[in-house]
């Protein structure tokens, strides 16, 4: 499972342009964190919220992927986030997680922290539906 979905997290452009990095795969749950690099920034200097979006959605996905036989793929459906507080510190860590598993639909949340040293602090919550497509 974990080689799977590290392999077609690779294939993704989108996060090698965020330097977005998979920390950890487990059943129905994957941890991703990404740089608050300059180009990722808004005009407050602190990320812009489609970087909270691109990683909680990514890790929702896999971790939904996950529950998934290994033959299938996922997408998403529709995805919903909630933008808590600006997302200052030195990176973005998404929790990616599993509600409710299903045999075409899957609902998902995630977590996104901005991170700062040993502090961490919520700045956006994610809740969406993926749907299983044909690999």
């Amino acid at each position: 499972m974990d080689d799977r979905i590290r392999s077609s997290f690779a294939k993704q452009s989108m996060m090698q342009t965020l330097g977005a990095e998979i920390v950890s795969v487990a059943p129905g749950e994957v941890v991703i964190t990404a740089p608050i690099l300059p180009g990722s920034r808004q005009q407050h200097d602190v990320a812009h919220a489609a970087l909270s979006f691109a990683i909680g959605d990514t890790a929702a996905g896999y971790a939904a992927l996950t529950m998934m036989p290994e033959s299938s793929e996922v997408m998403t459906a529709e995805m919903k986030i909630n933008l808590l507080a600006p997302g200052a510190g030195d990176c973005l860590r998404a929790t990616g997680k599993v509600v409710k598993p299903g045999r075409r639909l899957v609902i998902v949340t995630a977590e996104v922290h901005a991170v700062k040293g040993e502090e961490e602090k919520l700045v956006a919550l994610l809740q969406g539906t993926m749907v299983l497509v044909s690999a």
